[in-house]
């Protein structure tokens, strides 16, 4: 079971777009793939239509009132199941502060079904809380999508920094270009140097009109457009990530 976490302190950036494509390309390649919504505005349950099954449902799990697999419900596509979310999961950090080992909590419940699923794919909300921790310390990798932009990539020096500050393991963190508009130098300055030092993926998402067109589909682009340019990024974006696990 390896377990992807997609995370920024920014929100806005496409984070949730690339996690409900990227495990939608997962389960389309036969891999049993589970997409944990941990954001409180439950978009990636919103672009499956699937809604939380009990009320305050993100709140129990993490409050260990009901089990992992009570919350699982099926995608609607072959091989992909989704824990949705919903607002109680605003009350994270409360919850898990109140807990004994409190940073490791997500991680003990992912392993009571790794036996179930090859890929867990977490959507985490923006911030830098305890709910944040324990999704460090339970994903192999945390991937992080950046705009190409000043302010971006100062937040994505902040997760750095974090990371060094409290020994977590920074080597986790996998980030890439996200919403890159090609009309803008700044963009093409930012990508350049950053593909020069190689210190994100080689692959990233352009600012595409059938990315937005996710909203009125309900669905992911592979899914509605499968041609399109977009699902050609969104599929070699997932080929580099798969690559990580074998590095």
């Amino acid at each position: 079971m390896t377990v992807y976490a997609f995370y920024n302190q920014k929100g806005g950036v496409g984070k949730t777009a690339a996690t409900v494509n990227l495990a939608f390309l997962s389960a389309q390649e036969g891999w049993r793939t589970l997409l944990w919504d941990l954001d409180p505005q439950g978009a990636a349950g919103f672009y499956f239509q699937v809604d939380a099954a009990v009320k305050n449902g993100a709140k129990k799990l993490l409050a260990s009132e009901m089990e992992l697999s009570a919350a699982i419900q099926p995608s609607g596509y072959e091989n992909l199941d989704i824990i949705p979310s919903d607002l109680s999961a605003r009350n994270a950090e409360v919850i898990l502060s109140e807990i004994k080992q409190g940073k490791r909590h997500i991680k003990a419940a992912l392993n009571s079904i790794k036996n179930d699923y090859d890929i867990i794919i977490i959507d985490c909300p923006p911030g830098l809380s305890v709910l944040h921790d324990n999704v460090f310390h339970a994903a192999d990798f945390i991937l992080v999508p950046n705009i190409p932009t000043t302010l971006s990539m100062r937040s994505y020096e902040t997760i750095l920094d974090y990371f060094g500050q409290n020994k977590l393991d920074v080597s986790k963190i996998k980030s890439f270009f996200s919403m890159v508009d090609h009309r803008k130098n700044l963009h093409h300055e930012v990508l350049n140097d950053n593909h020069k030092n190689k210190t994100f993926l080689r692959n990233y998402i352009p600012y595409l009109s059938d990315v937005e067109k996710m909203g009125q589909q309900l669905a992911p682009v592979g899914s509605f457009a499968g041609s399109s340019y977009a699902a050609q990024c969104y599929r070699d974006l997932w080929k580099e990530v798969k690559k990580l696990t074998l590095a």
